[in-house]
């Protein structure tokens, strides 16, 4: 199964955070397995070939989390 792992980074939206040895959180839309892209947030290796854990989230969840995103009043 792990040969049958492939993505491909569509669109790099950019930088949300940059990390230690030069991994940064970043917002990219990815396809994964030959799959439609989503929109994708994770740490990624300065070379794009490895990555950290993340989420991936279709337009419509973007677009929610984006609504929440506006009334979050951090403390």
């Amino acid at each position: 199964m792990a040969d049958d792992f492939s993505f491909e980074i569509v669109k790099s939206f950019g930088v949300v955070a940059e990390g230690k040895g030069g991994w940064n959180l970043e917002l990219n839309l990815v396809s994964w397995g030959g799959r439609p892209p989503k929109y994708d947030l994770r740490s990624w290796a300065p070379d794009h070939q490895k990555m950290g854990k993340g989420i991936t989230l279709t337009k419509e969840e973007l677009v929610s989390l984006k609504e929440l995103l506006k009334e979050f009043n951090p403390e």
